[in-house]
């Protein structure tokens, strides 16, 4: 039986507790780089999928040159970032067997892209959740996100930082800080958080090391790093991209999904991904529901006459900063044709983001997945939470520099049993589901949600962790429903993104907002790389 005092406990921190996820030694120095280290431009700089298909069907790029360029890139610029915690060696032969061209052109021919460290890829690179427990995983099979990467033309390019284990090491935020990885920065202030724990994928794509990549999420894990890095993050709804190969966190939550620099490569990256997945049988409920193309639904004037609700009980108020771009983007979908409801609050909402069954739910999911992973996984490595807990332990000295693994030694202390877990998630679903996003949706005859993702990214704070004021992401994260954040503005030079939520497979019309938004809106700009000691 749970006491309170173990799920205050639990509920210490409200998403830290484990959202897995991945990530050299730390870096604690966060000032600017060295000079050889800055970035650099090219002309290639910001062009998407399209605008470079359209270079290498007129014969002006082909997919060796491009590999190249953001290896160079990535050998210039991730100094700053510790955002790629692993480049693939075999990328430029992969890319030059594409160029050969005994393969059918697929949508992704030839483009470069990055992997969180949670996808398996069975090459010369390594899996391991950021983890030193982990280093010289090969698996024996490629995650189905990579398989189908890899199908589609995409070149593998490399394994990018996260918050190891994904978040769920410590109880404390410490976004992007993993012990094989370092701390990724956030490349438009870099003594700023990247968030979590998709921190490189985010950071890479931001930084135009990629075309773009793709990262996890459990609770916020892609939404809110995209958020930070002025970049568009997409959470797809449970079951409708595959997680075969893909290292577990809380299975009724966990999500893979795109992150990119435009709504259209986003989108072009989800009809790469989705399908049944025969090592994941939650993918079964999507059939019927899943596009090869989501381009189709992108309208530019998408927004005319469509019905969108402002939830403002809970997801406004924990940042000025974030607000006030909120409201300028709220007033530009007005202007853009679309009907504002404003407020339709979740009737949830507030008990959503402190329910003591999410932590069950987590705890309970957590701890078989996890182990049952370690036991199953290849090579000379800890078997399950016991094992790691004491490799964390006797390599303290790295593992353990900077982030407490109190979040992993919640989850191997606590327990509960079956009936407590399946009264928990029934719980979660009811509260996220009929009784939460689709009842809004329902009473004001909604199309979608939207709110401020979360506020600007604070400071890195190795010792204590980051400072976290709120976001958007819960509805959606308990629902399994999918979720778009898109960037919206910038306060003082710090991104902040506008999340549109909905209902189960409403992947169509949420990539049809963002889209026409973005295109109104044109907010996404490079990034400077500015130091420590500039602005706020």
């Amino acid at each position: 039986m749970t006491t309170p005092y173990r799920i205050d406990r639990i509920n210490a921190t409200r998403r830290s507790m484990l959202a897995l996820g991945t990530a050299a030694a730390a870096t604690p120095l966060l000032g600017a780089a060295p000079a050889q280290a800055r970035p650099g431009t090219g002309s290639l700089d910001e062009l998407g999928i399209t605008e470079l298909r359209e270079r290498m069907d007129a014969g002006r790029l082909d997919a060796e040159r491009l590999t190249r360029y953001y290896l160079d890139r990535i050998e210039r610029i991730d100094p700053l970032l510790h955002a790629v915690i692993e480049v693939n060696p075999d990328a430029l032969r992969e890319a030059r067997r594409l160029d050969a061209g005994r393969h059918p052109r697929g949508p992704l021919h030839g483009m470069p892209v990055l992997l969180k460290d949670l996808v398996e890829t069975a090459d010369r690179m390594h899996t391991t959740a950021g983890s030193l427990a982990l280093e010289g995983l090969r698996p024996a099979r490629d995650a189905t996100v990579a398989a189908r990467l890899r199908a589609a033309g995409a070149v593998i390019l490399g394994k990018t930082n996260l918050s190891e284990w994904a978040g769920g090491m410590s109880l404390t935020h410490h976004a992007g800080w993993s012990a094989r990885g370092g701390q990724t920065r956030n490349p438009y202030k870099l003594d700023r958080s990247p968030n979590e724990s998709s921190s490189g994928t985010a950071a890479a794509a931001a930084a135009n090391l990629c075309v773009a990549g793709i990262g996890t999420e459990t609770n916020g894990s892609i939404i809110d790093p995209a958020s930070a890095n002025c970049v568009v993050g997409v959470k797809p709804t449970v079951g409708l991209v595959g997680r075969g190969g893909v290292i577990p966190g809380v299975p009724s939550q966990d999500s893979v999904g795109p992150i990119a620099r435009t709504v259209r490569d986003a989108a072009i990256m989800l009809g790469v991904l989705v399908g049944i997945d025969d090592r994941d049988p939650a993918t079964e409920a999507s059939r019927g529901h899943f596009h090869r193309d989501y381009t189709r639904f992108l309208v530019a004037d998408g927004l005319r006459g469509a019905r969108i609700g402002v939830p403002r009980s809970v997801y406004f108020g924990y940042s000025d900063h974030a607000d006030e771009i909120a409201e300028r983007a709220i007033a530009t979908l007005r202007a853009a044709g679309a009907t504002v409801v404003d407020p339709a609050d979740i009737p949830t909402a507030e008990r959503l983001e402190d329910l003591p069954s999410s932590k069950i739910v987590q705890v309970y999911e957590i701890k078989r997945a996890l182990n049952a992973y370690l036991d199953g996984a290849p090579g000379d490595h800890p078997r399950g939470l016991a094992e790691l807990i004491a490799f964390n332990r006797a390599h303290a000295d790295r593992e353990l520099r900077y982030v407490r693994q109190d979040g992993l030694e919640a989850v191997h202390r606590l327990d509960f049993t079956e009936d407590e877990y399946r009264e928990a998630l029934a719980t979660n679903h009811r509260l996220s589901r009929a009784e939460g996003i689709d009842a809004v949706l329902r009473r004001f005859r909604l199309d979608a949600l939207v709110m401020p993702t979360t506020g600007p990214p604070a400071k890195i704070d190795l010792i204590r962790g980051d400072s976290y004021g709120g976001g958007a992401s819960t509805p959606a994260a308990l629902a399994g429903y999918p979720a778009i954040s898109v960037p919206a503005g910038f306060a003082s030079g710090l991104p902040v993104g506008l999340t549109f939520m909905g209902t189960a497979w409403s992947e169509p019309t949420l990539l049809r907002l963002a889209y026409a938004y973005e295109q109104t809106g044109r907010v996404r700009r490079a990034p400077t790389y500015r130091p420590a000691d500039v602005g706020f």
